[in-house]
């Protein structure tokens, strides 16, 4: 068996990534490490907890003693890096602790890597999750990132993910080391902190509060359902070429006022209200600085090479996504009122 270390999988996506590979995949022993920040929530694994391939550390990727540590004691064979600090309106106050988790908590993992693997490098891989951000943006006239596209970060957020992206390929071309980097767009599903666009936007319409929306809300951006990105990951991890960057795309651009209208339309109706009658809740807001006008992931590249697609339109990955938040209004008042953050105070305290 192989041991593998995903980093971040209490959060929204890798909660996913690790349920998948801990239940689809018995011959990999999964070992996921996360800081449980104020976004990992252990809730959202509480189904595979038990499983014997399946342990869990509360660690910082940081903490390089510690970090090295893990590698030594679970024999870690492969990485798959998602921790990270996501959230542009927090870099943009504070920019310190982006910098902090996403380039230095990505380089400590990159050195207890090598380290580790020094050697044998045979049948190793390190894996790092990217964003599409770090391209800048697109004209709302059309044109998309390919993995060819420069870096044009505009957020603290975004710069701080380029950073690590250039750390992961220097270690490649310097130390040799075994690496695959993947960027993809703004994804959405289950279990997503309510920070964010989606999840908040359909709290706020089941409270009847106001939804907030940068400037005219004409921003684009390209959607991904979180299952459709995790079987890439899964794919990319196991059958993609060393020292490749793929982009993971949904081909789903909406605008803002495009999804929120959207959002409004099936939450009114399952809520058994008229269609569109919570429009009143919208509310325009000075738009954000820097913010990004469009964002459009081809994504052929990996479809031509390891024959990945998703699965998910974006009409059935949203209503999915809204039923299972309507579904599950215990999750949501967990994580509003902070009281998540004591799932685990007994065995993990601080958490």
């Amino acid at each position: 068996m192989k041991n593998i270390l995903i980093t971040g999988g209490a959060g929204f996506i890798g909660s996913h990534v690790v349920r998948r590979f801990v239940n689809i995949h018995p011959e990999y022993n999964i070992i996921n490490l996360d800081v449980l920040t104020y976004a990992g929530n252990l809730a959202n694994l509480k189904d595979i907890e038990d499983k014997p391939n399946y342990t869990f550390i509360k660690a910082d990727i940081c903490d390089f003693d510690t970090v090295c540590q893990v590698f030594g004691q679970h024999a870690i064979d492969g990485v798959i890096h998602l921790a990270a600090e996501s959230h542009v309106d927090r870099s943009i106050s504070n920019p310190f602790s982006f910098a902090r988790t996403n380039i230095m908590g990505t380089l400590s993992l990159l050195q207890a890597a090598r380290q580790y693997w020094a050697d044998d490098m045979n049948g190793k891989m390190f894996y790092h999750i990217s964003t599409d951000e770090v391209y800048g943006d697109l004209p709302l006239s059309g044109g998309y990132f390919t993995e060819e596209t420069t870096y044009r970060p505009h957020s603290p957020y975004s710069a701080s993910k380029a950073g690590s992206d250039h750390f992961v390929r220097a270690f490649h071309t310097t130390y040799g080391l075994p690496i695959i980097i993947s960027n993809c767009s703004n994804n959405y599903g289950p279990c997503q902190f309510p920070e964010k666009l989606i999840p908040l936007f359909i709290n706020n319409i089941c409270q009847n509060k106001p939804l907030p929306v940068y400037g005219r809300g004409e921003n684009v951006r390209d959607w991904l359902y979180v299952e459709d990105h995790a079987a890439a990951i899964d794919l990319i991890f196991r059958q993609g070429k060393v020292g490749s960057t793929y982009n993971i795309g949904g081909n789903n651009e909406r605008s803002n006022i495009e999804l929120v209208k959207l959002l409004i339309q099936i939450v009114d109706r399952l809520l058994g209200r008229p269609e569109g009658s919570s429009e009143h809740l919208i509310t325009y807001v000075t738009d954000r600085p820097g913010h990004d006008l469009r964002y459009a992931i081809d994504s052929s590249k990996l479809r031509d090479e390891l024959g990945w697609q998703a699965t998910h339109s974006f009409e059935e990955g949203i209503e999915k996504t809204i039923r299972w938040y309507l579904n599950n209004p215990d999750w949501m008042a967990h994580v509003t009122s902070g009281e998540y953050l004591n799932y685990y105070n007994k065995q993990y305290p601080g958490s």
